[in-house]
């Protein structure tokens, strides 16, 4: 291979993989809106404000040492060779020549600054779905120390278990863009806070009936979920690593395609199952939905066709509701429905991988949904235990009704409308 095409598809290959980084950044965006849609206004405030350090902390920890644990060398291992540091490192011209040469199949085509770059957004991501499981009766702070242990240890070393060629990864699991390593993670460790936090006040009644308490802004809930579909084509297109032949051009439009219609697909599926059980069409059934669907697909994007993808998706899409209503009959209380999208839907999508893909043994897959719920499931719940011995996880009584946003924050969303919020 001439040196002139070998330094174009590395730079057009490191080009994608960043833009991709660009586009995952920008689901924080949408976690961002989505969750301050979905809370009330007395909450908004707050929720942005841990939206935003959330992101922060979660690049730091991974800068100091996430990214080494989990991509600082492993062969089929259960521990990291290397547990702090900074691993990132870019190939020098010489390297990557070299190694075209000696194999054109099998060579550094990107930059190592821009895998990182990649690789920090999904950390985020996985920390974002914790948010919006503890809304509006959380500690700030309290969430922020989780989002240290979380982001520096408890999601790189399961990642390490399959992306960083652990033991996972030797047993055959697989996980495309991370249904498993990224959504059931975030959703476990959701999992784990909600148990120990408790619902809202007013949440339930005495009778065990369900109070429905809605959002405050519906238009930024939709736009929130807009925002994701789009990152998601960065999440999983950014996924195939590469772009610069024709093989993996094609490989990375089928991804788009497929990540697409799955996301229909579920939107459309929540929307009629929520039509058949309440009667009404239920925009925040049909959010989820959307995002169901691409959670569902995010564990093979590629070997499926576009009906396939579909089929994935409606599935995804009509678990959503029914798990929703389910965890709410087990006053579990998660306002934007996150355990539900990142958890039992990212099981299904991991699951769904053997329809379509043909190296797939559902014994490994699960086999890699057994060890990483429990694992992150079982540490977190230690890490909140902790904390809330410690400092507490849980606002006042009165700090709540009042609403974090003056308790935590100091500072209302919407002051002119204060005597609205409560």
């Amino acid at each position: 291979m001439e040196t002139d095409v070998i330094e174009i598809k590395y730079a057009l290959d490191t080009f994608y993989f960043l833009v991709c980084g660009a586009l995952v950044m920008w689901m924080a965006a949408g976690f961002t809106m989505l969750e301050s849609g979905l809370v009330r206004a007395k909450n908004t405030t707050e929720i942005l404000t841990k939206n935003v350090a959330l992101y922060a902390v979660s690049c730091v920890m991974y800068l100091l040492m996430g990214y080494t644990i989990m991509y600082g060398g492993s062969d089929g291992g259960i521990l990291p060779d290397s547990w702090f540091g900074n691993s990132i490192a870019n190939a020098t011209a010489e390297e990557v020549l070299a190694g075209a040469a000696a194999d054109a199949s099998d060579y550094t085509y990107y930059s190592g600054a821009s895998d990182f770059f990649f690789q920090v957004v999904f950390v985020a991501t996985a920390m974002s779905i914790v948010s919006g499981a503890v809304a509006e009766r959380m500690k700030l702070w309290s969430f922020l120390a989780f989002a240290v242990v979380m982001t520096g240890v408890i999601y790189p070393l399961q990642g390490m278990w399959k992306w960083g060629g652990g033991f996972l990864d030797a047993a055959g699991f697989l996980d495309f863009a991370g249904s498993g390593v990224v959504h059931m993670t975030g959703a476990a460790a959701a999992l784990a806070a909600v148990i120990l936090l408790g619902a809202r006040k007013g949440k339930y009644r005495a009778d065990g009936s369900v109070n429905a308490i809605p959002g405050a802004n519906m238009p930024m809930a939709a736009l929130g979920m807009f925002i994701l579909w789009v990152g998601w084509f960065g999440f999983n297109g950014g996924s195939e690593l590469k772009v610069s032949d024709i093989g993996e051009a094609n490989a990375v439009a089928d991804i788009f395609v497929n990540t697409n219609a799955a996301a229909c697909g579920g939107l459309i599926a929540a929307l009629i199952t929520a039509r058949f059980m309440f009667g009404k069409a239920d925009l925040t059934m049909a959010i989820n939905g959307a995002l169901a669907g691409l959670v569902a697909i995010t564990a093979e994007p590629l070997t499926p066709g576009p009906m396939l993808s579909t089929l994935i998706g409606i599935i995804g899409g009509t678990l959503v509701v029914f798990s929703v209503v389910t965890f709410d009959k087990l006053k579990i209380d998660d306002p934007v429905g996150a355990i539900s999208v990142h958890g039992v839907v990212g099981i299904w999508g991991l699951l769904a991988v053997c329809l379509s893909n043909p190296d797939a043994s559902l014994s490994a897959q699960l086999m890699g949904i057994g060890v990483i719920f429990a694992w992150v499931f079982g540490a977190s719940l230690l890490v909140w235990f902790i904390l809330k011995a410690a400092v507490g996880i849980r606002v006042s009584e009165e700090d709540e009704y009042e609403g974090v946003d003056i308790s935590e924050c100091g500072m209302e969303a919407y002051p002119e409308f204060v005597s609205g919020t409560k």
